[in-house]
């Protein structure tokens, strides 16, 4: 018998599995067995935080009212810091009181919007493949969604002109994100002018995912949708500090853009947390105001493994587009497998571990993501383990 006070939520019954949590326990499993795992499958980047990050975070600890409750709306300081950044990166002037709003990382913030805008029934475009909070926030909300199914063909871009009117018309939000998780695709500025225009025309909501904003390579500067005329109009962006500063677990993101939309995410976060600690809000604003070398370096380091992998995938049998940002690969199943399959049988017979496309939706089924977070040694052992398993790529041959 199950008393009723046991069974959760509607909301939470519709959500599909979280695949990152099954990965950690095929993981587990694995480790019990004795097996030396490469773990390449989430984005959590390796290494520490800068060291002028930490060290701030010290001197933050010997402030007696960090220890206290935090502003809600973020300390000042830290505001300050993201519009400096944002004036300096992109020349978009904010209001750090208004138009800014630190989060408890970019993915509560994503999912918190939905919650603050999104009632049951309200249709809600999300590409496909997608980074998780953009569909599940929607979904824990009781939205409606309505996929917008990408593809190489299109070079991983919405095709607007593809929406049904009817859809289009009904639309209230729009999430999406260049450069891409999990595709690496980048979206030129025509792209973003044509959403703001798409979005204006239909009154939509753009919700835009910067979080991949400093890790480009080769020379390519990636778009903010607020550089686009009118963009502050109808639109939020979201960032973290998690991937570009080594800084996923200390969770801190923030959300820029339309002051309205911002009051009412910050509106709903008073009643359901205090705030990021101030200590990491002083850390992070360190972050921010570190010099362009660091965050060059960083390029540096993903752009050689990047290069590297793609490399050794290619005497394997890969042809992997050379990304132009992310920390990741998004790279090809062999023909009629699985991305399921392909990551299981990987973890199994290798102990390299990937994430499987369809985690990021249905459009995602085929490939497989595979991040940039090991150093090239490490990469190369799993490289030779694949080589030894027999796994190739092969367009007539399934492995």
């Amino acid at each position: 018998m199950i008393h009723n006070w046991l069974v959760p939520a509607e909301r939470l019954r519709a959500l599909p599995p979280y695949v990152f949590a099954r990965l950690d326990e095929l993981k587990a499993r694995a480790r019990e067995q004795g097996l030396d795992l490469i773990d390449l499958g989430m984005g959590n980047p390796d290494g520490t935080a800068p060291l002028p990050v930490v060290e701030a975070a010290i001197a933050a600890f010997e402030v007696p009212r960090n220890h206290g409750y935090p502003p809600f709306e973020g300390t000042a300081s830290f505001r300050q810091a993201i519009a400096a950044w944002y004036e300096r990166c992109y020349n978009v002037c904010l209001d750090p009181d208004s138009e800014a709003l630190p989060l408890l990382g970019s993915k509560e913030g994503l999912t918190h919007l939905a919650l603050a805008y999104v009632n049951p029934g309200d249709l809600v475009l999300v590409p496909s493949p997608s980074y998780p909070a953009h569909f599940r926030g929607p979904l824990i909300a009781g939205g409606e969604l309505y996929h917008l199914h990408l593809s190489a063909a299109q070079d991983w871009l919405i095709d607007f002109s593809a929406i049904p009117e009817a859809i289009t018309r009904r639309a209230k939000i729009l999430y999406f994100n260049y450069p891409n998780n999990p595709t690496t695709a980048t979206a030129p500025r025509e792209f973003f002018e044509e959403a703001v225009a798409f979005a204006r025309h239909y009154e939509i909501l753009l919700v835009h995912d910067l979080c991949y904003a400093e890790l480009a390579f080769d020379g390519y500067q990636p778009t903010s949708l607020l550089e686009i005329p009118g963009a502050r109009d109808l639109g939020v962006e979201f960032h973290t500090l998690s991937k570009t500063y080594s800084m996923a677990g200390w969770r801190v993101g923030f959300v820029v853009g339309n002051a309205q939309v911002i009051q009412g995410l910050r509106t709903l976060k008073t009643n359901l947390d205090y705030g990021i600690f101030s200590v990491v809000q002083a850390a992070a604003e360190t972050a921010l105001q570190l010099p362009h070398f660091y965050v060059q370096q960083v390029q540096e380091r993903y752009r050689q493994r990047r290069d590297f992998l793609i490399a050794g995938l290619g005497e394997l049998g890969w042809q992997v587009p050379r990304s132009k940002a992310t920390m990741y690969l998004w790279v090809p199943c062999p023909p009629e497998t699985s991305s399921t399959d392909f990551a299981l049988d990987l973890l199994q017979q290798t102990g390299v571990v990937v994430t499987p496309g369809n985690a990021f939706g249905d459009a995602g089924e085929g490939y497989v993501r595979i991040s940039l977070i090991a150093d090239c040694d490490r990469l190369g052992e799993a490289l030779r383990r694949i080589q030894q398993a027999g796994i190739r790529y092969s367009e007539k041959v399934a492995v």
